[in-house]
């Protein structure tokens, strides 16, 4: 893994000049090829010297401690959740559409008549599964995952890992698990030192001061403002349902993972 850390951090310091001598294409051609040999080289050492490799935290064959399931949760939980939080937000597929729904509606059209038959009346509609409204404040610089980090993807993915670190006994193998972490710390620290020097992308001062590569230090930092009423704003702006579920499927992982509850395998 810190191959591939360093390689990446190379090549990337590195892309101005590299694409100057052999253009862009041989420098993404590289980049891929470089990439892709740094990840087999993980995934051969995972398989073949890491993956129930002494020595053991635990005995393998029992389940994980509490507080390693209850850490496990909470991470898996967060990582899952920001994940969540990408698609549209997911409703109840079915609703009820009061007299009030309905009084609102016309209020916004020139006429009742204007508004489409099925939803005149009130009572159950059926309505898609996904909003794909947005609910996004254009006078404020940050929205939703952006508020907690400028790089939610890495960092769900190093959460991940960190929560199934926290569920093998295994000390080698949970490091291993763990490094994704370091990689969204490392990589996304130096993704932003290239947008601020303009290598690859851009990052302009009002959303770097009011945003964080490391999870909510911005947000309870208060550099989006006053915190309590930043929380406030970022809870209006959570996909409950798609939050509910990744906690439910992260309570279900740990407890098929960490042992201890049996739960039935899908196949």
């Amino acid at each position: 893994m810190l191959v591939f850390i360093a390689e990446n951090f190379i090549l990337s310091e590195n892309r101005t000049y590299i694409i100057s001598k052999v253009g862009d294409d041989a420098y993404h051609g590289i980049y891929g090829t470089f990439s892709t040999i740094a990840m087999g080289s993980v995934f051969f050492g995972y398989f073949k010297k890491v993956k129930n490799a002494q020595p053991m935290l635990w005995n393998i064959s029992q389940s994980a401690p509490l507080l390693a399931k209850i850490g496990s949760f909470v991470c898996m939980s967060i990582g899952l959740g920001m994940i969540s939080q990408m698609p549209p937000k997911i409703q109840i597929p079915v609703h009820y559409a009061s007299s009030t729904d309905v009084q609102q509606l016309a209020t916004s059209a020139a006429a009742t008549a204007d508004l489409p038959e099925e939803i005149v009346e009130k009572g159950w509609k059926v309505r898609c599964p996904f909003d794909f409204t947005d609910n996004k404040d254009t006078n404020s610089p940050v929205h939703g995952l952006e508020r907690i980090t400028r790089h939610p993807g890495l960092w769900s993915f190093g959460l991940l890992g960190l929560g199934n670190a926290l569920l093998v006994p295994s000390l080698p193998q949970r490091l291993w698990l763990s490094m994704p972490l370091m990689v969204a710390l490392v990589g996304g620290a130096h993704t932003d030192s290239r947008f601020r020097r303009g290598m690859g992308g851009t990052l302009s001062k009002e959303y770097d001061e009011a945003t964080s590569n490391i999870p909510f230090l911005a947000l309870l930092s208060g550099r989006q403002g006053n915190v309590v009423d930043k929380l406030q704003d970022f809870a209006e702006e959570v996909k409950p349902l798609n939050l509910a579920l990744a906690v439910g499927v992260s309570g279900l992982w740990v407890l098929r993972k960490g042992g201890g509850v049996k739960i039935p395998s899908l196949r």
